[in-house]
C-alpha cells in the first residue's frame, strides 16, 4: 500500500525520521521531472536513505510504466511529489490513491496560506478540487504525530 505525499522539499529529515517509520515504507518513489534529470541532487538525497530502503527518482510520465514493471503490492511505499500539479497528473495517468497527504508547500506571492505549513496557488486549489471531487481524501499534516486535518480546499 502506498502513502502519497506532496512536499516541495521532497526527501528531507521529516521524511526519513517521521514518515518512513510511520508508513513502514521499504521503497520511496520521488516523482519529479526536474529531479529525475538531476543526478547530483539524486545522489545527495540518496545519502540520507537508511539501509534496506530503496529510492527511485522518476519523471511523472514514467511513474505508471515503472509501477507496471515493479509492482508494489507486496511492500509499503512512500510516493513523493513536489507539487499538487504532479500529484494530479499522476492520478490522471492511472495512479490510484484514496488519500493525499499535504505536508509542506511554501508560501510565495500569489498563494493563500491555508494552514501553517501549506500555502496554495489557484492552480494548486484547482488540482486539489479535482482530486477531492474524485473522492481523494486530503490530509494536511507535516508529521504523523500532528492531528489529522481533513478539509476542503
Amino acid at each position: 500500500m502506498a502513502f502519497v505525499r506532496v512536499d516541495n522539499r521532497l526527501v528531507h529529515g521529516q521524511i526519513i525520521e517521521s514518515w518512513l517509520p510511520f508508513t513502514h515504507a521499504r521503497t520511496i518513489l520521488v516523482v519529479n521531472d526536474e529531479l529525475a534529470a538531476d543526478y547530483l541532487r539524486q545522489e545527495i538525497m540518496s545519502l540520507a536513505i537508511p539501509a534496506g530502503v530503496r529510492i527511485e527518482f522518476l519523471p511523472v510520465g514514467a511513474l505508471m510504466g515503472f509501477l507496471s514493471r515493479n509492482p508494489l503490492e507486496s511492500e509499503d511505499a512512500l510516493i513523493l511529489f513536489s507539487g499538487c500539479r504532479d500529484a494530479r497528473a499522476a492520478y490522471e495517468l492511472g495512479l490510484g490513491f484514496a488519500a493525499l497527504n499535504l505536508g509542506n508547500l511554501h508560501y510565495a506571492p500569489g498563494k493563500k496560506q491555508v494552514c501553517p505549513h501549506v500555502a496554495l496557488s489557484k492552480e494548486d486549489e484547482s488540482c486539489l478540487d479535482f482530486l477531492r471531487d474524485k473522492g481523494v481524501r486530503l490530509d494536511y499534516r507535516c508529521v504523523p504525530s500532528d492531528p489529522q486535518q481533513l478539509r476542503a480546499v
